[in-house]
């Protein structure tokens, strides 16, 4: 079985169906230091998205090389709750919503 590194998916969460994309990968910036990657989040014909800023691994942070990156259903749903639970309404209109999470996407 070969694995496969997915950069985008859907996943259902309490019975609605949610698309994500990895927005951007763990980046070096001179004046923030390493930044984490970005998810964003939409909810199935939902006007309203949502970025979740992950932090960056600890791994570049204590020098060591990039490894490569992956996601699963897992922390993109609870990612997704985090987001609902700090107000996030999918359902409205506007800009989409930035959340912190932490490396499990809580």
């Amino acid at each position: 079985m070969t694995k496969i590194h997915r950069l985008a998916g859907t996943v259902d969460v309490d019975g609605l169906r949610y698309e994500w994309e990895l927005r951007s990968e763990p980046q070096w910036g001179e004046t923030e230091g390493w930044k984490g990657m970005t998810v964003a989040l939409l909810q199935r014909d939902g006007p309203r998205g949502a970025l979740l800023e992950f932090p960056p691994p600890k791994r570049l942070m204590k020098g060591m090389q990039r490894g490569r990156l992956q996601m699963s259903d897992a922390t993109i749903s609870r990612g997704i709750r985090a987001a609902l639970l700090a107000g996030w309404d999918p359902g409205s209109r506007g800009k989409p919503m930035v959340f912190m999470v932490d490396a499990d996407g809580n």
